[in-house]
């Protein structure tokens, strides 16, 4: 690791990584009671048929990953003081984005009948695709939402234009791994070529490959330079994620200059790699 790329990373310390999986923890459950529940909120009896909603929707599998990235990219925008922006592609990952921000205060802010008690959790989990409740995906009544998620391929193109949009705006966008086999997604990943972000926004694209697809058959062979991670060991991964989310935000600030690794992944010549 060079100087430079240290200076931009910043550690993270064993009790920041805690607490990050506490939130982690606490968001994978507040999403689970979205997609399951309608009542009983906090189990504080044992689980009865009633308390299931009889048709589900929302997606657990991507739900983990969308959590955990908004958990290190909240640590970044408050470590570095960033204008950032959070565009989620996979279409059903609703319940994680507004688990978050139920968690962090925001959705009660703007929804006061939705409060941060038990009562509001019982509201937030009966709510969520349900009769007269909010839809599934990240849609416009999401605080902060411009993009709603399963649109089949614009997530990384909106990004792009956001960025271009707002130059001080630090952009991390989760590509689909089924949006991610979509023409206009494929033609996204060219927009880092017109793009610097010491003078742009800046972009982050994760690709998020949580169950098999051509994406997944593709990536040894054809995308090696592409967005990747290699392994799953839990503890790993948020570290990893970090020093990418630290690289991006050092980028937005003009560090990239100082280190010819920074440039390479912002001038198109690769992008960041997780390993």
């Amino acid at each position: 690791m060079t100087a430079t790329e240290s200076r931009i990373q910043g550690p993270l310390t064993d009790d920041e990584l805690d607490r990050i999986n506490a939130y982690w923890r606490a968001a994978n459950y507040l999403t689970v009671g979205q997609i399951y529940l309608l009542d009983n909120p906090l189990l504080h009896e044992p689980l009865k048929p009633e308390h299931i909603k009889p048709r589900l929707l929302g997606h657990w599998g991507t739900s983990p990953g969308l959590n955990m990235i908004y958990a290190h990219a909240n640590r970044q925008i408050v470590r570095r003081d960033l204008d950032a922006i959070y565009l989620i592609g996979p279409g059903h990952g609703g319940p994680a984005i507004v688990a978050n921000t139920w968690l962090e205060g925001t959705y009660s802010e703007l929804y006061p009948s939705v409060s941060r008690d038990e009562a509001g959790m019982r509201r937030l989990f009966r709510q969520f695709s349900f009769p007269g409740g909010i839809p599934s995906h990240v849609a416009p009544e999401v605080p902060g939402s411009i993009h709603e998620g399963g649109e089949l391929g614009y997530s990384l193109m909106h990004a792009y234009g956001a960025a271009f949009d707002n130059p001080g705006l630090t952009v991390f966008c989760v590509v689909g791994d089924g949006e991610a086999e979509t023409g206009p997604l494929a033609a996204s990943w060219h927009s880092n070529k017109f793009l610097n972000p010491a003078h742009d926004g800046a972009v982050l694209p994760i690709l998020h490959l949580n169950g098999p697809s051509l994406m997944h058959r593709l990536m040894a062979e054809t995308l090696e330079s592409a967005l990747r991670h290699r392994g799953s060991h839990q503890a790993a991964i948020p570290r990893r994620l970090d020093r990418a989310f630290a690289l991006c935000s050092g980028a937005r600030r003009g560090h990239a200059a100082d280190s010819r690794l920074d440039m390479a992944m912002w001038q198109g010549r690769g992008r960041l790699r997780l390993e």
